[in-house]
């Protein structure tokens, strides 16, 4: 049976009072290139956490590959690498000591070896192999826990955050590294708050707020629903006409964003401030990307209803 690669039913997590989950229904089939989006606090981490088997769910459950996380833990674990944002390593290994470690608590031995060449190569770790843990800069420490998760070569990667703080290089590495086990066949999760790979990388989009699964969607079919022109203007701190005020789609910190369907929309905006006296300070016209999706459906405008695909594209 074709199990989807992540599961996820009815998930409710509470922290006290706190209800960090709401409900969460959400299938990732196998192979995917998956992104899981949201703002800090809307529950990706939690939710993570309860797929790695770090803590329980209040209700519901999750299942790997048709496994239970609660039920069949080992069998789920086995197929599921987890990449954490954190820095969290044993300082008394070097890196290919490491990694062996970690694929012997699956059950791998050196004839793991070849597999763990090629990931050392693919992360661009391969002169660091025999360098012990602490002596590594912050970017080449945050390799070596992305060859720690993938040691005993997972069908299902989850990368929480995996380039937050790290240069340039390194993202490019590794997401060619990435890319390429996804030909292969792997699944990958990512989290990111570079909402650019997300769009780039990503065949299926998942967005959270509060707690809740807000869309659901191809990238493809976010994009084209929020097609159109998104002028980016900085005012300041004004008061906008209420014709104006009903056109914006996210405000923050005296920046405004329009979601605008031709150029005499445009016009209407600029016009209407001028008459206003308010000021244009920086002025912004792009075509819709993932970011102003983001912003609509999980900044500060308030989500009504989910927008949800009606099929897997």
């Amino acid at each position: 049976m074709n199990h989807p690669a992540i599961h996820i039913q009815g998930v409710h997590k509470n922290f006290g009072a706190l209800h960090a989950l709401n409900g969460i229904d959400l299938a990732i089939e196998q192979g995917e290139f998956f992104a899981l989006l949201g703002p800090n606090g809307a529950g990706k981490s939690t939710l993570i956490n309860i797929l790695a088997g770090l803590i329980a769910p209040t209700a519901g459950s999750i299942s790997v590959m048709g496994f239970d996380v609660q039920k069949q833990y080992q069998q789920a674990r086995q197929l599921l690498g987890v990449v954490p944002q954190e820095l969290v390593f044993d300082p008394f290994f070097n890196v290919r000591e490491m990694l062996r470690f970690q694929a012997g608590y699956f059950g791998l031995g050196r004839e793991n070896d070849a597999w763990v060449d090629e990931v050392l190569e693919g992360l661009g770790l391969a002169d660091k192999a025999h360098t012990n843990m602490r002596k590594l800069s912050g970017g080449m420490k945050r390799r070596a826990l992305i060859a720690q998760a993938l040691a005993h070569k997972p069908p299902v990667i989850v990368l929480d955050e995996p380039t937050a703080g790290v240069d340039v290089e390194l993202r490019q590495m590794l997401w060619e590294f990435i890319k390429k086990l996804n030909r292969d066949g792997h699944t990958i999760i990512l989290t990111t708050h570079y909402l650019e790979e997300a769009e780039t990388l990503c065949s299926r989009v998942g967005m959270m707020k509060q707690g809740k699964v807000v869309a659901l969607d191809s990238t493809a079919n976010l994009l084209n629903k929020f097609s159109g022109k998104h002028l980016r203007l900085t005012l300041g701190d004004v008061r906008l006409p209420h014709d104006v005020e009903r056109l914006v789609r996210h405000a923050e910190n005296g920046i405004y964003t329009f979601a605008l369907t031709d150029m005499i929309q445009i016009e209407f905006v600029l016009s209407s401030l001028r008459a206003s006296g308010i000021k244009v300070i920086d002025m912004q016209l792009n075509e819709a990307d993932l970011e102003d999706v983001f912003l609509s459906l999980v900044g500060n405008v308030a989500v009504e209803q989910p927008l949800m695909a009606n099929h897997h594209e």
